[in-house]
């Protein structure tokens, strides 16, 4: 495991982390959740210190500034709508770093969006970054998804991404090809 890897799973989190106070808060939080859900999966020490760092990780450029992020991202993602942008540069900063976990570099990149791909730790990711119990909205659907977490991780999921598309929907926003994507793997998964 990266030594930044594993400090971030001891709760450490990189020095070139910008985020404020609060947002802070919220990556402990995600990281507490990962680390629970992966001991009651029975996951090694190793694998546990991982979800937790994962938790830890995904909000650590949430606070730079959009300008700043969109040059830190390959090409091919500077399109991405400015609060999107934080994954993908965390994701490249980590493998500046000398990370090489492909499936902990793509939870962290797309933990806003989804990732067709996503194996158990980029869905639980997506997942503990929704269902944290610092967020304030639809606190008791929340807390009953949270407490069918991680035994009904896939199912969990599901309705995450159809309750995030039908509010993008409902705003009359765009969703992005790799959610729908995303969405569309989840749909076969069932079939």
């Amino acid at each position: 495991m990266h030594e930044v890897v594993r400090a971030a799973g001891a709760g450490e989190p990189p020095g070139w982390t910008v985020a404020r106070p609060e947002r802070r808060a919220h990556m402990t939080r995600v990281a507490e959740l990962l680390g629970e859900w992966a001991e009651a999966l029975c996951h090694g020490p190793d694998d546990v210190a991982r979800w937790r760092s994962v938790g830890l990780l995904h909000d650590a450029l949430r606070d730079e500034g959009t300008d700043v992020l969109r040059d830190r991202v390959p090409p091919s993602l500077r399109i991405l709508p400015g609060p999107l942008l934080h994954g993908p540069a965390a994701a490249e900063r980590l493998r500046v770093d000398g990370v090489v976990d492909g499936e902990l570099l793509r939870a962290v990149a797309y933990h806003t969006a989804g990732d067709p791909s996503f194996g158990a730790l980029g869905r639980a990711l997506y997942a503990a970054d929704f269902l944290e119990p610092g967020r304030s909205f639809l606190p008791d659907w929340r807390a009953d998804l949270r407490a069918r977490m991680p035994g009904d991780l896939n199912d969990v999921v599901f309705e995450i991404a159809r309750a995030r598309i039908a509010n993008l929907v409902g705003r009359r926003r765009s969703v992005l090809p790799r959610t729908l994507d995303f969405w569309n793997a989840l749909v076969a998964e069932r079939s």
